[in-house]
């Protein structure tokens, strides 16, 4: 079976999905080809030109006057015609039995010629949805505002000024030509990591599709009780650790919530959070200890397996990795019962809190150290569940049915 597979950048975590579901269909025997874009950014450092098997297509200048048009006429994802159109003849000249689409919210695609190409040539397509773009008229994320216009068609935009950030308000009109061009589709089926998620895309106008469930998994080789000297280093040998760890540390990630927590726990604790930076540090308290970043995964992992517990008082997720790490080192996880992040644990490892509730999660964090319900051994058990391996296989599967059916 030919497979193409298509994500706008070729860095972040949807790129390593995208490049780990091809390298898992080439071990079981199946031709794959992956797509992606240059895209006109300060923190794309990666190398893609020398992935086998994968294929770049734009500009860089292309993708810098696509974001400059889209944030002046608000119209992402219109520009890139010919760039677009060159793409289109690789995969016409390719003809792939199954097109996997996976982000397609960048400056460098022309989204009505994708979607003309695919209804046109009845194409066989996947596409994971891995936030709630394809259904609004503009954002990745409402939960955290609790907005519900996506329902009824957007429009009054509060937060347009967010990625991917536009200068003036374009949702009602971009909900109608999403909707226009997403749906109609003959032979497309969505997948989401989470429940929650497919549970929002059966409310919207994509409703119409099959959507199948499948979570992001983690690398279990690498995320494992790990030997660490970070107590040691940080001089907090019989501390109880509270751990945190995010990427863009703010509100969104729950930073307010440590600031709080960190008022609030007493010298027998430990607070630290990994993923910070100069701005985040000017507004830590000195008993935070901050890690603007790890030298590798493995040094992550062993944080993990020395922290008591780990807290993630997310106030936006669609399934939550770091939990998911956090329980293939050991450690049990307290989160906010928002969005997918509930998904990844269960009662053997784990305690939810109601949203934005932080009496409810000091009180989880004062229950764990003081009479701890979570052992090691469980929290493992319930992290083998979402091994990327296994998560990976289930796309073949899915690839596999959706040919078998068209045939």
């Amino acid at each position: 079976m030919k497979i193409a597979e298509i994500n706008m950048c070729s860095h972040g975590s949807t790129g390593k999905i995208m490049f780990g579901i091809a390298e898992c269909a080439r071990e079981k025997g199946h031709i794959v080809e992956t797509y992606s874009g240059y895209i006109y950014s300060k923190v794309d450092k990666s190398k893609p030109e020398k992935i086998p098997n994968h294929n770049l297509f734009g500009s860089k200048f292309g993708s810098f006057l696509h974001a400059a048009l889209g944030k002046v006429f608000a119209k992402n994802g219109f520009y890139s015609y010919w760039d677009t159109k060159k793409l289109i003849r690789q995969l016409k000249k390719y003809n792939p039995d199954v097109l996997h689409l996976h982000n397609l919210h960048a400056f460098c695609i022309n989204l009505p010629l994708l979607f003309k190409y695919i209804k046109k040539n009845d194409v066989r397509t996947v596409w994971t949805l891995h936030d709630c773009w394809a259904f609004t008229g503009h954002c990745p994320h409402f939960d955290m505002i609790g907005c519900e216009k996506w329902r009824t068609g957007c429009g009054g935009c509060t937060i347009y000024k967010d990625y991917p950030k536009v200068y003036w308000d374009n949702s009602k009109a971009m909900f109608k030509k999403k909707r226009k061009m997403f749906t109609g589709v003959e032979n497309m089926t969505l997948v989401t990591p989470s429940a929650w998620l497919a549970d929002l895309v059966k409310q919207s106008f994509l409703k119409d599709y099959p959507v199948k469930v499948i979570n992001n998994g983690i690398d279990l080789n690498i995320f494992k009780p790990t030997k660490s000297n970070f107590r040691e280093k940080y001089n907090c040998k019989d501390k109880f650790i509270v751990l945190g760890v995010a990427f863009g540390w703010g509100k969104r990630k729950g930073l307010d919530v440590f600031l709080e927590l960190a008022k609030r726990l007493d010298e027998r604790f430990q607070i630290v959070l990994v993923g910070t930076d100069e701005n985040v540090d000017k507004q830590l308290p000195q008993n935070i200890i901050s890690i603007h970043r790890t030298q590798n995964q493995t040094e992550l992992a062993g944080i993990y397996t020395v922290a008591d517990v780990f807290v993630n008082p997310t106030r936006e997720e669609v399934l939550g990795l770091v939990n998911i790490e956090s329980l293939a080192c050991g450690t049990p996880v307290i989160t906010f019962k928002t969005g997918g992040s509930p998904e990844s644990i269960d009662e053997t490892c784990g305690i939810v809190v109601e949203k934005n509730d932080i009496d409810g999660m000091h009180n989880a964090i004062m229950k764990v150290k003081e009479n701890s319900p979570f052992s090691r051994e469980d929290c493992l058990n319930r992290a083998k569940s979402f091994d990327k391996e296994t998560k990976f296989i289930k796309y073949i599967e899915l690839y596999n049915y959706i040919k078998r059916d068209k045939n």
